[in-house]
């Protein structure tokens, strides 16, 4: 029986932000799924289940936004099947969408449940339809064809069999080595990955990464395979999802070279159940060879990136673990916890959308308006729409690749990087020289030998990380593109033709306009922070606002560290946004994921945050998303 939630569902529909404090507690976590997007949706879905039918839950784009197994949790929950012997958890369960972001995609796969991307438009809430999965059609109940569909991967009939994608591998690696040592030839049980035609052209440079990782040249899309990963993030609200996972797989010590634990979401505004997970997860993490951050030090992101290496593939349990040097794949707590317990993960290798930029930047531009240039770009040739209903999207599941701004510094590469999160491509990878990664990764030892002396567990796995960089410094070597890579599409953006900003308007991080189609628009609050900041934004906001006066908004700061913040309030930024009445916030994510403080119902909101969907950032609030310069200005 179809259930339907018409245009997008993202994963602050399905797991709200202000409840992430229950995600571990599945069912209680479930109560809240739609109640913003969908008010009577748990009425009209205990209704539907009474024709006695498995539900399917339909969506025209479905699943964007974090990387929150909850979300999958929640829908499996009210529509999934129980599993024997274990209580407060569900799998199985069916999601059609007309796009499904890879996130949310990978995660249902972890987690048992059946994802189709096909056409849902003749489809609405009530209807009775027979999915045919290895004939690939959706019929109605008089058999007449409603949508046709791939499945893919083709391993996905034998992963919901499995009850999750982790499961299977486990089973099918037990069973391979069991055969082997019997004497026994190969299993013809499971569905078998098919290798994609090998066109014999040159790879992309994510194409080589993950090749390298999985100890080849470079590697087709198509491919399945199982890269090594070199790094691993964790945050604290789908933290203790990810202990849970950890405690299923009975890892005691972690196979991944490092991986990291922060608690940037929650440090602000704890709850007492926040509290207590700052207390206990720390050693739960260290005792296996991790590192944990401390409450206050600030966004995962902006530390987890000062300890990665070159050309290497990770993970991370939060959307936006993007890598400005080396690739990141983000994931659901499951998959995250068997990154970081077996030291690889699975991965069907995505094709790659190349982003070519040339020309000269043109003054008054900033890097974010190069960033929103992207979607801008493509909505301009028609490969993205902002509609919903037959969405269009060029970089849905695929890696965004980013050359022509060889020069960036890391931190500012980051940008483009953190920013494929919002255009639901699988990854992103930017194409840099030698000199900035070489004096990141120099910076980048200094620090990593301060959290040694400063007490910061564990000392083992720092000291590896710090050996592992001096080691890249001392041969510097990065992966190149072949000059005769194939791209599922190119893009090319000319500089010179980006003469004013561009924003992200409310509320759809993918409608990204020109400042003068929005100019006059009241501003209500203004929010500097988040992940897509550095401290040189806060310097050239306080450079804006230094002979403003008191300001007409109310203007809230949260640099990205501790070490941001301090030397901010060294040079005297924090004075001048004191003096204009701006609210300072202690480093981390505030007002970006919305779980702790929130704008004013109704309020019309500039920020320089990641995304900007409904009821995000406050109850029913308008958000434009743009430049820490443009928000200045506005403020």
């Amino acid at each position: 029986v179809v259930f339907k939630v018409p245009g997008e569902t993202n994963t602050d529909d399905l797991s709200p932000a202000q409840e992430a404090w229950s995600r571990p507690d599945i069912p209680q976590h479930a109560k809240a799924m739609l109640v913003s997007k969908m008010p009577d949706g748990l009425a009209t879905i205990a209704k539907l289940k009474e024709k006695g039918l498995p539900l399917a839950y339909v969506g025209d784009v479905v699943g964007t936004g974090s990387s929150r197994k909850s979300a999958i949790n929640s829908v499996q929950w009210h529509m999934g099947e129980d599993i024997p012997h274990i209580p407060n958890k569900r799998t199985g369960g069916l999601v059609l969408g007309g796009k499904i972001a890879p996130i949310f995609f990978n995660t249902a796969e972890d987690s048992g449940a059946l994802p189709i991307q096909c056409d849902v438009q003749g489809m609405n809430t009530g209807d009775v339809i027979v999915i045919r999965p290895f004939e690939g059609r959706v019929t109605n109940e008089a058999g007449e064809t409603l949508s046709t569909f791939d499945i893919a991967p083709v391993t996905l009939p034998d992963e919901v069999r499995a009850g999750g994608r982790i499961p299977l591998i486990i089973g099918r690696g037990l069973t391979t080595k069991a055969r082997e040592a019997l004497g026994l030839p190969p299993s013809d049980l499971f569905i078998k990955p098919v290798a994609p035609k090998d066109t014999g052209k040159g790879y992309t440079l994510a194409q080589k990464m993950v090749g390298r990782a999985c100890g080849v040249t470079g590697i087709r899309p198509g491919t399945y395979c199982e890269p090594k990963i070199t790094t691993v993030g964790s945050q604290d609200t789908t933290g203790a999802m990810t202990r849970d996972e950890l405690k299923e797989l009975a890892c005691l010590g972690f196979s991944a070279d490092l991986v990291m634990q922060s608690f940037c979401h929650t440090a602000a505004y704890p709850k007492p159940v926040d509290i207590k997970l700052q207390h206990t997860l720390p050693e739960f993490m260290s005792s296996r060879g991790g590192v944990s951050l401390r409450p206050g030090d600030g966004v995962i992101h902006s530390w987890l990136n000062r300890m990665l290496l070159p050309d290497t593939v990770g993970t991370g349990g939060d959307s936006h673990t993007r890598f400005p040097i080396g690739i990141s794949f983000p994931a659901g707590s499951g998959l995250v916890a068997f990154g970081a317990a077996m030291g690889s993960m699975p991965l069907d290798m995505p094709e790659s959308v190349l982003v070519r930029f040339k020309g000269t930047m043109q003054p008054g531009i900033t890097l974010r308006d190069l960033v929103n240039a992207i979607p801008y770009a493509a909505i301009q040739e028609g490969t993205l729409t902002v509609g919903k209903q037959g969405k269009k999207n060029v970089f849905n599941g695929r890696i965004l690749e980013i050359e022509g701004l060889p020069d960036l510094k890391v931190e500012q590469a980051f940008e483009f990087a953190d920013a494929s999160a919002e255009r639901s491509a699988n990854g992103c990878t930017v194409r840099l020289n030698k000199e900035p990664v070489a004096e990141y990764l120099r910076s980048n030892v200094a620090l990593l030998e301060k959290m040694i002396e400063d007490g910061y567990e564990d000392p083992r796995t720092l000291r590896r990380r710090i050996e592992k960089i001096n080691a890249w410094l001392g041969n510097q070597d990065l992966l190149e593109p072949d000059a005769d890579a194939e791209y599922a599409h190119v893009i090319e953006i000319d500089l010179n033709e980006i003469k004013e900003p561009l924003l992200a308007c409310p509320n759809d991080p993918d409608d990204i306009k020109p400042l003068s189609a929005v100019v006059g628009d009241k501003i209500d609050e203004v929010f500097i922070g988040s992940c897509m900041t550095n401290i040189g934004h806060y310097r050239a906001a306080a450079k804006v606002l230094d002979d403003a006066g008191l300001i007409p908004t109310r203007l809230w700061i949260a640099p990205p560290t501790r070490m941001d913040e301090s030397e901010l309030r060294e040079e005297g930024a924090y004075s001048v946004f004191g003096r204009v009445g701006g609210r300072t916030e202690v480093p981390g994510c505030s007002l970006c994921m919305g779980n702790q403080a929130r704008v004013a119902d109704k309020a019309t909101v500039f920020s320089t945050s990641t995304r900007n969907f409904d009821n995000r950032m406050g109850k029913d609030a308008r958000v434009y998303l743009g430049s820490a310069e443009l928000a200045a200005v506005c403020a």
